[in-house]
């Protein structure tokens, strides 16, 4: 029979897993430069639209439409796809490199390079993305219950394993979300939805329940 931290720690694995393949449907819908691409902050001047093609912004009227550009401002606050991937493996390297026996944030890490936009293309930063989860995955693969309880250090900061593992937990989602989000401004009205359709709910429903029925 599963324990308590066995089955916590399957199901940490199978949530992240989730996240990784919702990051990954959004990359498969998405050219070459679509990884650049950066929303306008809303206080910076307007620029072009990405020149990515046709379906690459949502057709809505000029009065409502968000404004959105392939370049922003050097202050702009918004971060492109290829600068969250970056991130993103700098995080998971850092954070689970010898998770139980080195701080969490590494002295290699250059966090602040992270948020520049990166070089190199679609095939570069899909490996920085499987490297980072890799890491991640491979150490949460070799944990224990007894792990669990651990006092492990982010920053100097003692934490516990399990709450370190929250954080992490937390913080994956909502920079995945960043990354769905772009990818949807991006395709518009081409986007393949990675969720349930709108209007489909009820059918997805049903579905669920003969599934469940068999």
């Amino acid at each position: 029979m599963s324990s308590l931290g066995q089955v916590y720690l399957e199901s940490v694995i199978k949530r992240l897993l989730t996240y990784r393949q919702l990051g990954e449907g959004t990359f498969a819908q998405l050219k070459e430069e679509d990884f650049h691409f950066v929303p306008a902050s809303p206080a910076t001047p307007s620029a072009s639209a990405p020149a990515t093609s046709s379906t690459s912004a949502p057709a809505t009227s000029s009065a409502s439409a968000p404004t959105t550009s392939s370049t922003s401002a050097p202050m702009s606050p918004s971060n492109s796809i290829a600068v969250i991937i970056r991130h993103l493996h700098g995080n998971m390297i850092s954070r689970w490199t010898n998770f139980l026996t080195e701080d969490g944030e590494k002295e290699g890490r250059n966090r602040d390079v992270e948020f520049s936009p990166p070089p190199g293309g679609k095939e570069e930063l899909i490996s920085l993305w499987d490297k980072g989860w890799n890491c991640l995955l491979d150490t949460l693969r070799s944990l224990k219950e007894a792990d669990l309880l651990a006092t492990i250090t982010i920053r100097h900061e003692p934490l516990m394993a399990i709450d370190a593992i929250n954080r992490q937990l937390a913080h994956y989602p909502y920079h995945v979300g960043q990354i769905v989000y772009i990818g949807k401004m991006i395709r518009g009205d081409a986007w393949h939805s990675l969720s349930i359709p709108r209007g489909a709910s009820q059918q997805f429903n049903r579905e669920m329940e003969g599934r469940q029925a068999r």
